[in-house]
């Protein structure tokens, strides 16, 4: 699977910039995973593209790339109880900031994938609407956020067997609305949000 030839090296020469992007925004449950990725300005990879356009498996091949070649990451996740509490856009934007706070080195200029932001530490910003198609750092942020929780819903899948997470990851598949209604709800599913045609039973 070839990458994304097209994706930007940086919006400002010279300036250090962070990419921002999250994971886990649809799913019923489990964690949102948010990253921040700072790569050198040199950096490309043929397999480097948005996540969502990779194989599982590019993904696997390239996150030790990432870890490995950043000059500095940070993947944090934003547990389902919190999500509940303050809602999944809120929830995915303190995400990318506690990502940023997270960074060994502190960014000069934040790229954030998406159209919302909320300004954090006094660091500038500009939100990039599929900027993880667009720049190389979002991109490896997509890539961060998506294995780190992938992963994380492996381990939730060997603590709640049935739902079939290591296949959906939390998503509402047929499979996964189907256990809900024979298992009932898990500690990691969101309350706060759900398919319909399970509101007259469990929500």
């Amino acid at each position: 699977m070839r990458g994304n030839i097209n994706l930007l090296s940086y919006m400002e020469k010279g300036r250090l910039e962070a990419g921002l992007d999250e994971a886990g925004r649809g799913p019923l449950a489990g964690p949102v995973y948010a990253a921040a990725v700072i790569l050198p300005q040199d950096f490309h990879h043929p397999l480097l593209n948005d996540s969502k356009q990779m194989s599982r498996k590019a993904r696997e091949t390239l996150r030790p790339v990432i870890e490995r070649e950043a000059i500095s990451w940070a993947v944090v996740a934003v547990e389902a109880e919190e999500i509940d509490r303050i809602n999944i856009l809120k929830a995915s934007i303190t995400g990318m900031q506690r990502a940023v706070a997270a960074l060994k080195v502190r960014p000069d200029f934040l790229l954030v994938d998406g159209n919302r932001f909320i300004p954090f530490d006094g660091i500038p910003y500009a939100t990039v609407v599929h900027g993880d198609a667009t720049y190389a750092s979002i991109a490896a942020a997509s890539v961060l956020a998506k294995t780190w929780r992938d992963a994380r819903m492996e381990e939730l899948a060997r603590q709640y067997p049935g739902y079939g997470w290591e296949h959906n990851a939390g998503y509402p598949t047929p499979e996964h609305i189907d256990a809900i209604r024979r298992l009932g709800l898990t500690a990691e599913h969101r309350r706060s949000f759900h398919p319909k045609e399970l509101e007259p039973t469990l929500f």
